[in-house]
């Protein structure tokens, strides 16, 4: 299995077309179309996982940079979001500067 990034994607376009331009490069295991959090719109980008890495390969090579709904595809392999450790203090508890108060 491989992950596909998809961006400049048309707003309304479906899984399911989505789904048949990359089918014909290997069997598709999933689409998610990115949405906006808040709003539920989507934000032109979206997610294809193949079945097989050397489909998903040729699925990148072909169709990075040719027209789909007029607008220029950006077809790359998906990168993993770095893990996110957070910031501020670990604990709830205030620290005591030593001041009067």
């Amino acid at each position: 299995m491989k992950d596909i990034f998809v961006g400049n994607l048309d707003y309304e376009i479906s899984e399911d077309e989505l789904r048949q331009v990359f089918a014909a490069y290997g069997p598709v295991n999933r689409v998610s179309i990115v949405t906006d959090r808040y709003s539920g719109q989507p934000r032109g980008s979206a997610f294809v996982e193949m079945a097989s890495a050397g489909d998903a390969d040729k699925a990148i090579t072909e169709l990075n940079g040719t027209q789909l709904h007029g607008r220029k595809l950006d077809v790359n392999e998906a990168r993993r979001r770095p893990e996110r450790t957070g910031g501020g203090r670990k604990s709830r508890e205030r620290r005591r500067s030593g001041g009067r108060w």
